[in-house]
Parts: C-alpha cells; sequence; structure tokens
C-alpha cells in the first residue's frame, strides 16, 4: 500500500502529459520556446511540428495567409521557417512595416495609382552589407527591414514622403532608394553620420538620419537640417526634429495618409493636419481649417517660424437659394505665444472674392511667420447677401493653432555679436493675405516633373 502512495507521487514530465493538453500547453508558447521544444526529445519534436502550432506564428510575425500558404505549397513550419531563415533579424519589426506598407499601398492604388508605379523592389542582405561597408556606419535595423520590403521610390514627382506648394514655392519629397542615400552620405561638420532618407528635387530639402550619437544628436534620430544664420561657424547646424527612429517615423507618416489626416490633392500628399475640433459654423455655412509647418522657410536662429494653412468655406447642400452670397472681406486676429495680438483687415482673401452657394465649396492656402515657436489666429469673414444685397453677415473662423516641431541647437554655435542680426519684433506676424504681395496665394499644381515656379 505504501509504495502504492509512493508511485503515485512521483513527478509527472511534461511530455508524459497526454497529447491535447500538451499542444495545449505548446499553442501559447513563442516561436523561440516552440522551437526549443523540437531539440528536447522525440516525442516533444513531434509535437512541436504539429503544422496548426505554427499557423499563428506565420500570421503573426509574417502576415502570411491562407491564400499566400496555398501558393507556397508548404506546411506552416516550412514556411515559418524559409521567412525566419531570410528575415529572422528583423521580426520584431516586420510586420508592423509590412502592414504599414500594405496599408500604403492599397490606399494609394485607389487615389494616386501613379505613384505605386515609382516604388522599388526590396533589396537583398548583401546589398545592405554593401552600403555599412561603403559609408562605415551600421544601419539600424528597423530601417533595413523596411528596404527588404520595399527600397524607396525612383526620384519623381510626386514624392511618396508628402508634398507642399505656394505660388513660388514647391516641395514634394522622395523617399530615397538606398544607394541614392548612400551616395548622399554626410560626413562634414554639422552633419557627421548622417544618412538622407528623402529628397526634393526642386528644393534639395533632405530629412536625414543620424547614424551615431554625435554632435548632439541621439542614433537613429531624424530631423531637418536648419542652418544657424547667426552663427559664425558654417557647421552650426540646429534641427528640427521629425522622429526618434525609423519606425515610429515612417508608421506614423503612414497612419496619416491612409486615416484621412492628409489631404489626397491632385494625385499628391500634401502634409496638412487638421484638428477635428477646428471647425466654425455659422447658419449654413461651415468653415475649417488645416494647417501645416514649412521647415525649409523656417529659422531657429533667427527666430523665424513658417505656417501655411488651408481654409475650405462650405455652404450647406440643404440651404435656400437665396442663401447664396459673396466674401467681402477678412479679419484677422494673430496672437503669438507671447500674447502679443495684431489685428488684420482687408478686402477678399489672396485676392478673390469668392461666391457660395447651396453645396458649393471655396478652398484656399494661404501662409504667416512668427517669430515665436508658436502662435493662434482666428477671426471672420463678411459677406453679402446677392439676393438682397444690403444684408450683410459675418462667418466666424475657428481658432487655430500653428506649433513648431521640436528642435534642437546645435553644439558648434559660436558666441555671436546679436546686435548684427537684430530682428524687428513689429515683424513678429504676417497676415498671409498681406504676405501673398511677396508669396500669392498657393495654387496646387498638377504633377509634373518640374518645379510649379518655372511652369
Amino acid at each position: 500500500m505504501a509504495a502504492s502512495v509512493e508511485l503515485d507521487l512521483q513527478p509527472l514530465h511534461l511530455e508524459q502529459l497526454p497529447t491535447d493538453p500538451l499542444l495545449l500547453i505548446l499553442s501559447l508558447l513563442d516561436y523561440r520556446d516552440l522551437m526549443s521544444c523540437c531539440c528536447v526529445s522525440r516525442r516533444l519534436s513531434q509535437i512541436s511540428s504539429h503544422d496548426p502550432l505554427w499557423r499563428r506564428h506565420c500570421e503573426k510575425y509574417w502576415l502570411m495567409s491562407e491564400k499566400e500558404k496555398s501558393q507556397r505549397n508548404k506546411s506552416w513550419k516550412a514556411i515559418f521557417m524559409d521567412i525566419y531563415s531570410d528575415l529572422g533579424r528583423y521580426i520584431q519589426y516586420y510586420a508592423t512595416l509590412k502592414k504599414a506598407w500594405n496599408d500604403l499601398e492599397k490606399y494609394l492604388a485607389q487615389r494616386c495609382p501613379r505613384m505605386i508605379g515609382s516604388l522599388k523592389d526590396s533589396v537583398q542582405e548583401e546589398d545592405l552589407a554593401a552600403v555599412e561597408a561603403q559609408i562605415g556606419c551600421k544601419l539600424p535595423d528597423d530601417y533595413r527591414c523596411s528596404f527588404r520590403i520595399h527600397n524607396g521610390q525612383k526620384l519623381v514627382v510626386p514624392g511618396l514622403m508628402g508634398s507642399m506648394a505656394l505660388s513660388n514655392h514647391y516641395r514634394s519629397e522622395d523617399l530615397l532608394d538606398i544607394d541614392t542615400a548612400a551616395g548622399g552620405f554626410q560626413q562634414r561638420l554639422g552633419l557627421k553620420q548622417c544618412l538622407p532618407l528623402t529628397f526634393c528635387i526642386h528644393t534639395g530639402l533632405s530629412q536625414y538620419m543620424a547614424l551615431e550619437s554625435v554632435e548632439g544628436r541621439n542614433s537613429y534620430e531624424i530631423f531637418y537640417q536648419c542652418p544657424d544664420q547667426m552663427a559664425r561657424n558654417p557647421s552650426a547646424i540646429d534641427m528640427f526634429i521629425t522622429g526618434s527612429s525609423y519606425l515610429e517615423w515612417f508608421t506614423s507618416y503612414v497612419n496619416n495618409v491612409v486615416t484621412g489626416g492628409y489631404p489626397i490633392i491632385r494625385d499628391q500628399i500634401f502634409r496638412y493636419v487638421h484638428d477635428k475640433d477646428c471647425v466654425a459654423r455659422t447658419g449654413d455655412i461651415t468653415v475649417s481649417v488645416s494647417t501645416s509647418f514649412l521647415p525649409e522657410l523656417s529659422s531657429i536662429h533667427p527666430p523665424h517660424y513658417f505656417f501655411t494653412y488651408r481654409i475650405r468655406i462650405e455652404m450647406s447642400k440643404d440651404a435656400r437659394p437665396e442663401k447664396a452670397c459673396q466674401l467681402d472681406s477678412r479679419y484677422w486676429r494673430i496672437t503669438n505665444a507671447k500674447g502679443d495680438v495684431e489685428e488684420v483687415q482687408g478686402p477678399g482673401v489672396v485676392g478673390e472674392f469668392p461666391i457660395i452657394s447651396p453645396g458649393r465649396v471655396y478652398e484656399y492656402t494661404s501662409c504667416t511667420t512668427f517669430a515665436t515657436t508658436s502662435g493662434y489666429m482666428e477671426g471672420y469673414y463678411t459677406f453679402h447677401c446677392l439676393y438682397y444685397k444690403d444684408k450683410f453677415f459675418n462667418v466666424a473662423i475657428p481658432r487655430f493653432h500653428m506649433v513648431c516641431p521640436t528642435f534642437k541647437v546645435s553644439t558648434a554655435r559660436m558666441e555671436t555679436n546679436h546686435n548684427e542680426c537684430v530682428m524687428d519684433e513689429h515683424e513678429d506676424s504676417t497676415d498671409t493675405d498681406e504676405y501673398e504681395d511677396r508669396h500669392r496665394i498657393l495654387d496646387i499644381p498638377a504633377p509634373s516633373g518640374r518645379c510649379p515656379w518655372h511652369t
């Protein structure tokens, strides 16, 4: 009897479990543990190779569908191992980046099909290794992983990474392929160990990724360069930060595109940001505003921050025909981060006096500058009725805020005689319509290979 009890108390090993509960336990394991189980014993190796166990990992890490699996004509485990042998070092990034690329391609195929044709096929590990040898720096794995999916795009217009336009200024950023990026790798002071990610063929503007922590930058930080115009040292380059890593930078951009955060206008992605609360309704008329910061026209030293905004004026389609009206004038109240207020009033908008009728939309874009890192504008338009010409009324423009991105000051900045670079404080902000005598209202160009200023 005692021997029987002692036998019952002996420990039960995992592989002694019946098959069904053992499969349930194995189904909860990560791929690393599941692969380890294959090396423990013959029975665990057989059960760990049960094909449905690997389906979850193929779907989770490689976004593999049943349709793709049938095309490969292999088991789930074989597919997982095949892809892992090639892309295993990127397993923590691949699914996120692959989904971002898939979502972007699907969205653009419906709205900007021309842009899909500019994407390049993926590169191989030996191509990335050759680039690392060429520039003498290691590339981050999230960046490498993205280029194992798509090798950027051709140098075309429009660029994948967004556009912006004013009448005498046009920017459209291409996502550089790996060889072009390597050719633009920087070793000079101010941009040491920086790899360009994007490039605009019209302005020469690029977003750079720091491959090492030098000159005050963090490794893999992404930024627009901004030369310090008040320093005597030409290597003094300030930075507008656009991302802390490639993964965060690229996926956040794609999310803005595919969720409609960035509008598609004439087959181009425009990087306007719209706050859903930035809408004002006056009777049957709705006014909404979206904004964008232009780093290429801004500077930190001296403080000059350039913003463009796009205003949409729409009359409800259910409004009565006699509600049709014409815009006569505008009034702006402009406030900077110091609380300084400037009021501007003038005829029309951007030299026009648009007529608004039921179901009609009028949109225009203009720009403003601040000597502070942020500010806001609000105001109203004055309309007169077309049917009752002596009837005037105001339509509210919602308050909209403009904030420049996080920036870093160059560590190479030298002491400068600021008296030589005094900025007139009375020019803190500028109403866009006043400004447009020099910088006219944006007329969004049709996609082409030429800068609209030269068209």
